[in-house]
Order: structure tokens, then C-alpha cells, then sequence
């Protein structure tokens, strides 16, 4: 998502979103995509990674000339806001200093519309790999619970872990900025 606005000077500035995705789509439809999206930390905000989840609603179509690819439902997607502990929690199950986020027990949030619990996991059967799983339970009644699941590979887990590992750092002290600071009398004179 690019938006423009004004500069200090007057000058417009380009604004980006740090966004990653994968798509997960399978011939049964029950597949599943991801978004990533990196809030850096700034001013009096801490960071946080937002992640949403969308379950594949087509299975799409390769043959014949009117061909079409699988799409996912991002309309009813489930988002959830990752913090600090979070992110770090998760990095434990990628790097193999647990094989699931508190014992396969997963981490709550709470908001005034529902209770989300994401469950991540090392797998080895049938296939290696890792196992999130978001549900969301709405706080209203008569709404049911929503749920989503993706897994990654071994290669997607890698390359997650090295993002989320550089995420972490923006996610604590927000993008770099240079504050000038006087210089003590002493170098001054130098």
C-alpha cells in the first residue's frame, strides 16, 4: 500500500508498507495465505508484526484458455497483531529451542469482539515442516469460530526466521534516525 504526503518541506514522500505473503493454495480448497506487515516502532508506539490469515475460497482452473488461479477470502481474513513476545515465541519453535509455543497450549489475545489463539508447531510427520494455526472466537454469541491454518516448509520457516529476526529489531526501536548531538568542549577544540 503506497500513499503519498507532504514533507516538512512541502515535498511529497513516498510512504511504505513492509508486507510479505505466501499462498498456500491446494486442489481440495482448503487452503490457506498469509500477510505479513511490519509496523515499526515510533514515537511512543511499540512495533508489531500484523498477520492475516485467509482461507482459500476457489480452486481455480488451469486448463483450457479460460484459465484461472485459486483465490483466497480476504474480505473474512483473521488478523492478529503480533508483539515483541509473540514474534519472539514463535522464532523459538523456527529456531528449535521448543518444538511448540507453550507446550502446544498456544498464545491468547483478548479484544473486546474476540479471544484469538495461535498455535505454532514443528512437524515431522507426515511431512517437516511448521504448523500455525489461528482461531478466533467471537466474544457475541451466534457467530461461529473462525479458523485458519497454513504450514510452511522447511525453506519457507528459514527465510521466516531471518525476517522476523530483522523485524524484531524495528519492532524495538523503530527505524534508524540520526539525532545530532553537541559535542562535549573538549572535542570541540580538537
Amino acid at each position: 500500500m503506497n500513499e503519498e504526503n507532504t514533507s516538512v518541506q512541502g515535498q511529497p514522500q513516498k510512504q511504505r508498507r513492509s508486507r510479505f505473503a505466501l499462498y498456500h493454495a491446494n486442489g481440495k480448497g482448503s487452503g490457506c495465505a498469509m500477510k505479513l506487515e511490519l509496523h515499526p516502532a515510533h514515537d511512543f508506539t511499540d512495533g508489531c508484526v500484523m498477520a492475516y490469515f485467509a482461507r482459500q475460497s476457489t480452486v481455480g482452473d488451469r486448463s483450457g484458455s479460460a484459465s484461472s488461479f485459486p483465490r483466497f477470502d480476504w474480505e473474512n481474513a483473521i488478523c492478529v497483531k503480533l508483539d515483541f513476545s509473540d514474534v519472539s515465541k514463535m522464532l523459538q519453535v523456527f529456531c528449535g529451542e521448543c518444538e511448540s509455543i507453550e507446550d502446544g497450549k498456544g498464545l491468547f489475545h483478548r479484544s473486546q469482539k474476540a479471544t484469538t489463539r495461535i498455535a505454532m508447531r514443528h512437524l515431522v510427520e507426515p511431512v517437516q515442516g511448521y504448523s500455525l494455526e489461528i482461531y478466533r472466537t467471537p466474544v457475541a454469541g451466534g457467530e461461529s469460530e473462525s479458523s485458519a491454518r497454513i504450514v510452511f516448509t522447511n525453506v519457507e520457516a528459514l527465510g521466516l526466521t531471518r525476517a522476523l529476526e530483522v523485524a524484531v529489531f524495528y519492532m524495538c526501536f523503530g527505524l534508524p534516525v540520526v539525532i545530532p548531538r553537541a559535542l562535549p568542549e573538549e572535542n570541540a577544540k580538537k
